[in-house]
């Protein structure tokens, strides 16, 4: 095995050792030496990664364009982030998602990784700063204050892609069950009660329309990523940025990703400002409000089999019990339910973070970047997951639905138009004390005929609106 070369690097700080090979520096080094916090780096997140190089080549852009960078450096700047956009050289974002210095590694660990690049492109050996300089030229016209947060929004929208896509599917999948279940009728409970019948496709169509409102409202809340402050620099006075940078920079960005960035109307105002953050994550704790509720239902709905709801079968994915022999549980919903707690508990952070702002800046923000990192990759995986291990193999108990319908006092409620509320109420009495049903009682109770009755009582008939005839 060959022993790690290194060639030595300085800062502010003093001399370290830097793996020869690492397209990171000095600056990067000490961050991994600093901060080992979570198990979760930021080469974990692609998008991030692609993300602040999509920022850094639209900067390196705009300085040429301003005619503050020289068009070789430029070049060979654009063609290392080009590389990191594609992929490659991800493994040399090494830095910690937890850090402090309000993401000064996270933007020192770009700058160096694409001035060392450019440095080979050039033909020059990682290091030689004074041909390409991760502060002077990647971080030309910038502050880790602008490029970083613009760089978390681009991050978040490229990830929320992948949120909206897993959702969607999601949306899919119930529609399939509801039309494959429209015809059977269950019981309708609220408060864990009898309530009236309904169909168990409407069940599911229901969830399907739960989760299209969700996709409106973070398509709504992402919005806010759009707005950036590139050319702020440390706290928006754009102090060593070139007139016509922000601008530029706003256009190249928009070019490159094929969004529609704005920049801020006030950019002290923005650099120090996170709500757009909060309104974000806020819809994604909607989002695993609304999905753990759902998975309460269909945990409900599958209890049993023998003492329970019994309506439908979820697939069996592990024996249930290592003590109860033929125990399976709803292990799919209890992991998104879990998944969902999670992403909750994560808003509850990103909102102390963002109050925890102070003045011209918010360090707080590599929290929240780790927060909705975290939130939109175990959403969009166990959004898959419940969709596939859960909700296609989703079966019905037809029979045993219609049968517990039959049974329930619940329908009694559809003969209020004919006998009012007093006189139903009077029925479903004495159905529940002697055990009879609501069409036997109803029957001796009134004038109405056993044919009428009948008509009044299908279950099927009081599953939407409709008009009724005395």
């Amino acid at each position: 095995m060959s022993e790690t070369k290194f060639r030595v690097e300085s800062d502010l700080l003093g001399e370290l050792q830097v793996p020869e090979n690492a397209y990171y520096g000095v600056q990067t080094q000490r961050a991994i030496n600093n901060y080992q916090i979570s198990s979760t780096k930021m080469s974990d997140y692609p998008e991030y990664v692609v993300a602040i190089a999509y920022v850094k080549k639209a900067a390196a852009l705009a300085n040429e364009a301003v005619g503050q960078l020289d068009h070789t450096i430029a070049d060979a700047m654009v063609k290392a982030c080009d590389e990191i956009i594609a992929g490659k050289l991800h493994e040399n974002f090494p830095v910690d998602m937890m850090q402090g210095g309000a993401g000064t590694s996270v933007n020192m660990n770009a700058n160096e990784v694409i001035a060392n690049r450019a440095l080979e492109i050039m033909g020059h050996k990682k290091g030689e700063y004074k041909f390409c300089s991760p502060n002077d030229h990647a971080n030309m016209a910038q502050s880790t204050n602008d490029a970083y947060p613009t760089a978390i929004k681009l991050g978040v929208l490229l990830k929320n892609k992948n949120v909206i896509a897993a959702l969607e599917r999601l949306i899919k999948a119930f529609y399939v069950k509801a039309e494959e279940f429209k015809g059977y009728v269950k019981m309708g409970r609220t408060q864990l009660q009898d309530a009236v019948p309904m169909t168990l496709g409407q069940s599911f169509t229901a969830f399907a329309h739960q989760l299209e409102n969700e996709v409106k409202y973070i398509n709504a809340n992402v919005e806010g990523m759009l707005c950036q402050n590139m050319g702020g620099t440390a706290i928006g006075t754009g102090l060593n940025a070139a007139p016509g940078f922000t601008e530029k920079c706003t256009e190249f960005l928009s070019q490159l990703t094929g969004m529609k960035f704005h920049a801020a109307e006030d950019l002290i105002a923005d650099t120090n400002c996170t709500t757009d953050y909060v309104a974000y994550h806020g819809a994604l704790k909607r989002l695993a409000v609304q999905l753990s509720k759902i998975c309460n239902d269909l945990r409900l709905m599958a209890s049993g089999p023998r003492t329970g709801l019994h309506e439908i079968n979820l697939p069996a994915m592990a024996p249930g019990s290592s003590i109860m022999p033929g125990k399976v549980n709803p292990v799919i919903p209890e992991v998104t339910n879990q998944v969902c707690f999670k992403v909750i508990g994560n808003d509850t952070a990103v909102a102390f973070a963002a109050e925890a702002g102070q003045l011209e800046l918010n360090v707080m923000e590599p929290v929240i970047m780790q927060c909705m990192m975290e939130s939109m990759t175990w959403l969009e995986k166990v959004m898959d997951t419940l969709r596939v291990k859960c909700i296609e193999g989703i079966t019905a108990n037809p029979d045993h639905c219609r049968e517990v319908v039959m049974n329930s006092i619940g329908i009694v409620t559809a003969l209020n138009p004919y006998i009012g509320y007093k006189g139903a109420t009077k029925i479903a009495k004495e159905a529940l004390e002697s055990g009879k049903s609501v069409a036997e009682i109803a029957l001796k109770q009134t004038d109405l005929t056993e044919e009428k009755i009948a008509e009044i009582l299908d279950p099927m008939d009081m599953i939407s609106v409709h008009k009724f005839h005395k």
